[in-house]
């Protein structure tokens, strides 16, 4: 393991920034467009014969120009979420047999069977079991070599490849779906499968990254501080600036001082914005990089190039999108049948999106729930906008159904009469924060904070876990006058009345408007 590292000599360095800079020169060189356009038809013909694919007329579809193939594409194959493809397509080949579950998808909408399932909490089911093929994994890994390779070619005199790359991961266990079929998290089946040959430089061995959260931090630590050779970290920005508090916490000393070599943080999953700040405060003059992508258990959206500020939308790694404007969304976040959708070629800028998905590991014209801004389109640059309707700036993705089926539930047992509420996140606390308009009397605000709490931890269960390991603190309550929400959004927000809704979950990146409210029902 050690040997392939001392390979990387500074005699070696002008090798690979050769290759970096040859690998940057084909990235710049793709046509966003014609790649799409091309990439759709090589997806049709690889599920012409499956069971979606006749079911839906694909191979009917690959003897027609671009334009009349899409809009036959998008007629004939109606958008899903997950519920519509458990319902149509997975739920048929699932099986529990005494808790022992088994899922058979062979050539239902990808040829041949797929034995790989990345498995998330779901928010329109309560576990969802992504199919991740070979074809999925190796777009991940050409998205991967891409961004290190322009990472290497900006940054001269890096020692990137020479230390290790810290992963802030999940749970890493896997388990048995079947006979040859396994489900985990993503980031299980990246580090079980990946390559012998990038073993060595990653980091933390398997036994540290199958422990429990709160143990898993405690050896995170001791490592950074025990291993002087950790020079990149990765994972969900809160995860990361909880581990960097707890080095500094236990090594006594600046991070800069405790982590020296430690060179670039590349993040993902949630936006850094709201984080931003107290990453600056921990590393003060002396910062890593930071280099932001997008990735999900559907597929790969884009990453950060070194030097710019948003990222880059890269269409190249297995997946066709598609968008539909999130002003068509329902208030639950969904795509109403009749919701227009666009190509990449036709999305315009400042326009905030849902994103639509047909992938190579068969998920077809598929509602991710991932919401994203076009900042630029020559060449394509974007924001990260979050979740359709979902209280997730902790990852927990709590939907907003199930924010009001907490309420809803609350009023029913007849402890408090909520009449209007918001809640959103308190980033520096790492807990939630709802504001009550209630009608007269009612619980204390700490007891109506745990109903509210155990509510959501029976509705959801990453907000179950992460309440358990620490990671999201009990939320807080306040209570205000029945009328005062709808006072603070005529006074401050200048909307009331009309098409002008209360958002019962706030919608900005760092909880301005909860805070806002907050501080209106203190005056």
């Amino acid at each position: 393991m050690e040997l392939l590292r001392q390979l990387l000599t500074p005699a070696l360095a002008p090798l690979l920034n050769r290759g970096a800079a040859l690998a940057v020169g084909r990235f710049h060189r793709r046509n966003p467009v014609t790649t799409q356009r091309e990439l759709l038809f090589h997806l049709l013909r690889k599920g012409s014969a499956t069971r979606f694919g006749i079911d839906h007329g694909f191979a009917s579809l690959l003897r027609k120009p671009w334009d009349q193939a899409y809009d036959d594409y998008r007629r004939s194959v109606p958008i899903r979420n997950y519920a519509d493809f458990w319902r149509d397509y997975f739920g048929a080949g699932y099986s529990d047999n005494g808790g022992r579950k088994s899922l058979e998808l062979d050539n239902v909408t990808w040829p041949g069977r797929v034995r790989l399932f990345c498995e998330t909490s779901g928010t329109t089911a309560p576990t969802k079991y992504i199919p991740f093929t070979p074809e999925m994994f190796a777009a991940n890994q050409r998205a991967a070599r891409d961004l290190v390779a322009h990472y290497l070619a900006a940054v001269p005199g890096n020692r990137l490849l020479r230390g290790r790359f810290l992963y802030l991961s999940g749970c890493t266990e896997l388990s048995s779906l079947g006979t040859g079929v396994e489900s985990g998290d993503m980031s299980a089946i990246t580090l079980r499968h990946a390559p012998s040959s990038l073993r060595s430089f990653v980091a933390p061995s398997a036994k540290i990254s199958a422990l429990p959260w709160g143990s898993k931090v405690e050896a995170l630590t001791e490592l950074l501080l025990s291993d002087g050779g950790i020079t990149g970290i990765s994972g969900v920005p809160p995860w990361i600036l909880l581990l960097l508090e707890r080095v500094r916490v236990v090594g006594g000393k600046s991070l800069p001082e405790l982590l020296p070599n430690l060179e670039l943080i590349i993040h993902g999953g949630t936006s850094m914005a709201p984080y931003r700040r107290e990453f600056e405060k921990l590393f003060g003059h002396r910062p890593p990089r930071f280099l932001e992508l997008l990735p999900s258990s559907e597929g790969f959206m884009g990453f950060q190039l070194p030097g710019e500020e948003e990222m880059r939308f890269t269409p190249y790694y297995g997946v066709f999108f598609e968008f539909v404007p999130f002003c068509h969304l329902d208030g639950q976040g969904g795509v109403p049948p009749d919701a227009p959708s666009f190509p990449l070629e036709e999305v315009r800028c400042g326009e905030r999106y849902a994103i639509i998905m047909s992938t190579c590991a068969g998920l077809w014209r598929y509602h991710i729930g991932d919401t994203i801004r076009f900042t630029s389109l020559a060449p394509l640059a974007f924001q990260f906008t979050g979740r359709d309707r979902f209280l997730d700036r902790f990852e927990e993705k709590v939907t907003q159904g199930e924010v009001d089926k907490a309420v809803a539930e609350v009023n029913r047992e007849g402890v408090a009469e909520i009449v209007e509420f918001m809640v959103g996140p308190v980033i520096g606390e790492r807990r939630h924060l709802w504001i009550l308009a209630v009608r007269g009397t009612s619980l204390p605000e700490e007891q109506l904070a745990e109903l509210l709490d155990g509510k959501l931890m029976t509705l959801n269960a990453d907000y179950a876990a992460f309440r358990r390991q620490g990671r999201i603190h009990p939320p807080t309550v306040v209570t205000v006058a029945e009328d005062a929400i709808y006072r603070w959004s005529r006074e401050v927000r200048g909307k009331l009345g009309g098409q002008s809704k209360i958002p019962h979950i706030d919608p900005t990146p760092e909880g301005e408007l909860v805070r806002s409210l907050a501080a209106f029902a203190r005056e």
